[in-house]
């Protein structure tokens, strides 16, 4: 989750591109829990599968592989840059990425958590050594981790912040890519007026940071918000850029989704069929 939203709503630049998005609050809250049931059962699918006017942002694999299921499409006309990281906890014996072989690691199934794990990993280890736990949303995967049920979490931004804060302990990290995932109906002007509200959103985090900080308190699950936050020495988390995405990261996307046998779902692998373009 990101910064970017919140600035946009808070300084009016949504209202500047004559646009009045709702936050379709019972998905945004539902990513942070517990999801039972499969792929296209999380709260996130809904609106797809509802034909609902969404617009929503995973991790460039999954925002392909839900455009491949026939969840709307991905825009390829911007993409965020974001830090993804594995944690224990402080006491573990796990101290190195070659530590987790057979150890499940906490995600949400089919999400950034999810696809990061056998990125991060299969540098160090064979596929079939790479494990899972799908548990659910960041702040069960958080919870999971700090109860004892799982060994190690896949964590992103802004429960990589959080982590850090309670002590746990990090494995690796490193950054990866999101796009935005639309329903197939969508106006491309509609989306081109968003993504350059959220320009105008990242702009203002490069002027002046430390007056945003204070909007990381709409992203803590419901169940650390009792906890004293210093989202004040918190950092900036994912980045957004209004540029097409590179060519040769998509091809390495759809490489990668296929390798770890995660397209499974794609019934459609057309470039032309999946993204809907802004040009």
């Amino acid at each position: 989750m990101r910064l970017h939203e919140w600035i946009a709503f808070e300084e009016g630049y949504f209202r500047e591109q004559g646009l009045d998005p709702d936050v379709l609050w019972d998905v945004y809250l539902g990513q942070m829990k517990a999801w039972t049931g499969g792929y296209k059962a999380r709260p996130q699918d809904q609106p797809f599968l509802e034909g609902t006017q969404a617009i929503g942002n995973a991790c460039a694999w999954g925002s392909v592989c839900n455009a491949g299921a026939g969840m709307g499409k991905f825009v390829p006309d911007a993409y965020g840059v974001a830090r993804h990281a594995i944690y224990v906890r402080p006491e573990s014996g796990l101290r190195r990425p070659e530590d987790l072989r057979g150890v499940p690691v906490a995600v949400g199934l089919m999400a950034g958590s999810h696809y990061n794990v056998p990125y991060r990993l299969e540098s160090y280890l064979p596929l079939e050594a790479i494990k899972i736990a799908p548990v659910g949303g960041f702040g069960r995967r958080l919870e999971a981790l700090l109860n004892g049920e799982v060994e190690a979490a896949s964590l992103l931004d802004p429960q990589i912040y959080m982590a850090e804060e309670l002590g746990l302990r990090k494995i690796l990290d490193g950054e990866f890519n999101t796009l935005w995932w639309v329903d197939a109906g969508s106006e491309r002007d509609v989306l081109r007026r968003y993504f350059t509200a959220l320009a105008r959103a990242d702009e203002a985090i490069e002027r002046d940071l430390a007056r945003y900080l204070p909007l990381w308190t709409k992203c803590i699950p419901p169940e650390f918000a009792d906890r004293p936050w210093r989202v004040d020495r918190w950092g900036a988390g994912e980045r957004f850029v209004f540029a097409p995405y590179p060519g040769e990261k998509l091809e390495e996307v759809m490489a990668a989704i296929h390798r770890w046998g995660m397209g499974r779902e794609m019934h459609v692998t057309e470039f032309d069929r999946l993204a809907l373009s802004l040009a």
